[in-house]
């Protein structure tokens, strides 16, 4: 976050929080609310993530007294939480309540926006509990009821005037430091895969309830090794619970997940191949083997080649995008290939045969492009 035209002491709190917070939460707008200071911002709205979802709330400094505890305004569909915060017990020796927090207020510690915003989490989370078990669903209570030993879990009760009312879950999967998996991890915060629950509130019990909504969600980050969109979902047996479906999801998730790290090495042995017959590459992906640049010629033509590798490696095979390194269009970019796919390939080649297969290819692909580029060049 850029500190300009935020006083020190705020955009110190501000900072330290983005930074150390242990969810990926971010500052989504920062707006000045001073009469006599309009240039300085000193109000912020924090996505803080919740329940695969984001809270939205305003954190309210004072330019004109900006050693003062900031206001916190809460999201307009959260009106009762302010009321379960003052209900909820006076917070005195409670080292943990937010009242704390606000009333020990000091503005030299960067620490302390942070603390207060975990612990205002950790509270709307209780919050969020109270309100699902007051929830008059029978079903409900019953997976609730199976589901609280697991730790992680976070739940969210949904209503509006247009829609029946759902209560919606957040279930970590897996039992796995996913991070300490991948060597040369360059990820900050651990990667989860969640499953989202949404059951619809229903008051009468049925003998063989409707299967609830599944989906499943990941932390952003872990797409370079694993996409969670190519993952099936069990099918959902007429009477099934919660409690006996997980284990086959989470038994056939950690299956896939060893199965992508080792995954990393049969994309490193084919850069390495390919490094056989390109030469030595201009850059690549060390970590996760996802990307590589060579640099290749044919005459006096030179230009780059780009390999784009999936998760899915070897069944689907690379993109190849090829760069001319003597070309630019009228913006002065490097003229690019469209994305080539159409080259000989098979899943059960050898990595070295892979390679000859595509510098083969190229041989007569590059007389293309240099016909391509030189095309492009006249019209500009």
């Amino acid at each position: 976050m850029s500190s300009e035209n935020v006083h020190p002491f705020i955009a110190a709190q501000l900072n330290y929080l983005v930074t150390h917070f242990p969810l990926s939460i971010k500052i989504e707008q920062m707006w000045s609310g001073s009469k006599y200071y309009p240039g300085t911002l000193d109000r912020f709205t924090l996505a803080i993530p919740y329940c695969l979802d984001f809270l939205k709330w305003d954190i309210i400094f004072d330019a004109e007294s900006p050693f003062s505890a900031p206001d916190v305004i809460f999201g307009p569909e959260d009106e009762t939480f302010n009321l379960f915060l003052l209900m909820d017990g006076d917070g005195e020796g409670y080292l943990k309540s937010p009242k704390n927090c606000f009333s020990d207020w000091n503005s030299k510690d960067p620490t302390r926006l942070m603390i207060l915003v975990q612990q205002l989490r950790d509270q709307y989370k209780s919050y969020q509990n109270r309100r699902v078990g007051e929830v008059d669903d029978d079903r409900l209570k019953f997976e609730v009821g199976t589901m609280l030993p697991r730790e992680g879990i976070e739940m969210h009760t949904v209503s509006g005037v247009e829609k029946p009312e759902e209560v919606k879950f957040a279930i970590p999967l897996m039992d796995m430091d996913i991070n300490k998996m991948v060597p040369g991890c360059p990820w900050r915060l651990p990667q989860k895969i969640y499953l989202q629950v949404i059951y619809p509130v229903g008051k009468k019990v049925v003998s063989t309830p409707s299967a609830p909504r599944v989906k499943l969600f990941s932390t952003s980050e872990l797409k370079a090794l694993f996409l969670i969109e190519d993952v099936k979902l069990p099918v959902w047996v007429d009477g099934m619970c919660m409690a006996e479906y997980l284990p086959h999801l989470e038994e056939s998730l950690a299956k896939q997940v060893s199965e992508a790290v080792i995954s990393i090495d049969v994309r490193r042995q084919f850069i390495e191949a390919l490094a056989v017959v390109f030469g030595r590459p201009l850059e690549a992906d060390s970590v996760f083997c996802r990307r590589a640049t060579f640099l290749a010629c044919s005459g006096v033509f030179t230009f780059m080649v780009h390999f784009l590798i999936s998760t899915q490696f070897p069944r689907q095979h690379p993109i190849l995008i090829l760069q001319s390194s003597q070309h630019f269009n009228s913006q002065g970019a490097p003229i690019k290939s469209h994305h080539l796919v159409d080259y000989p390939w098979s899943p059960r080649w050898e990595p070295s045969l892979m390679a000859a297969r595509i510098f083969e290819y190229l041989v007569d692909e590059a007389l293309n492009f240099k016909r391509y580029c030189n095309e492009v060049h006249l019209q500009h």
